[in-house]
């Protein structure tokens, strides 16, 4: 399990995260047992202004009562990035054949605990349904991409919002093939990419671009945007054409 020794994260993101577990505490009582950390903010790759916040709340049981205090406060944690936490209980996280096992495994594979206990020490997870669920990613990634371009109207300014969010739920995909193939998961985005052109024998250049696109390193103009999206939704048909039944790769 990876931890890292300290949150590569802005200072007042820190006291954030403090002031959110102070509040979170109080709201929830003996319901709560633990608040843990995910996504780019314990895996080095926050971006102050562009990335979320991931928790995970493991819980004792869903009290309604609890549940629509937290809600009523999660209004305002919302405008500063905090995505609506995973809500487990510890029965959950260890239920043999869970149906979620890439998102357990992304989490007890790299996350920090702010409060309480922590869960995934010493963890099994099942990963009978992993292949499945990676196919299913990445598959239902592009239709999503490409519902969402038609719900933006097209527009430069819709591709550009729409291709890093789309990255951003792929990677965890690709990661999971890695798993799949009895590779170490990489959790650098330059290294996973990388590991990936390896593993597949395809370019990926189009990722790639949005990759920087994300990081703020690119911004590509009105004629070259569509032709960006054209790329990335080639190499996530490319990708898709080359994951077997069982969730390996055959390589190009």
């Amino acid at each position: 399990m990876t931890q890292p020794t300290a949150l590569d994260i802005p200072s007042e993101v820190q006291q954030l995260l403090k002031r959110y577990v102070k509040e979170t505490t109080t709201l929830l009582g003996s319901q709560l047992e633990g608040i843990l950390l995910y996504g780019s903010a314990v895996g080095g790759e926050f971006l102050p202004g562009r990335s979320n916040l991931n928790l995970l709340l493991m819980l004792t049981g869903y009290e309604r009562e609890g549940l629509k205090r937290y809600a009523k406060a999660h209004k305002r944690w919302s405008r500063e990035q905090f995505v609506v936490p995973l809500l487990v209980t510890e029965t959950e996280l260890t239920r043999p054949g869970t149906v979620f096992p890439l998102e357990y495994l992304e989490i007890q594979e790299q996350h920090r605990v702010l409060w309480g206990r922590d869960p995934f020490i010493g963890m099994h997870i099942d990963r009978t349904h992993l292949a499945y669920q990676v196919q299913q990613g990445i598959q239902g990634n592009l239709v999503r991409l490409r519902q969402r371009y038609i719900e933006g109207g097209g527009t430069e300014e819709a591709m550009t919002m729409l291709l890093p969010l789309s990255l951003t739920a792929l990677l965890p995909c690709l990661r999971g093939l890695q798993r799949i193939a009895g590779q170490p998961a990489l959790f650098q985005s330059d290294a996973l990419l990388a590991g990936m052109r390896t593993l597949t024998g395809l370019d990926l250049a189009g990722l790639t671009d949005v990759l920087e696109l994300k990081r703020g390193i690119n911004s590509p103009g009105p004629v070259e945007v569509p032709r960006l999206f054209e790329r990335y939704a080639a190499n996530l048909d490319a990708l898709i054409a080359l994951i077997r039944m069982d969730g390996t790769v055959t390589p190009r």
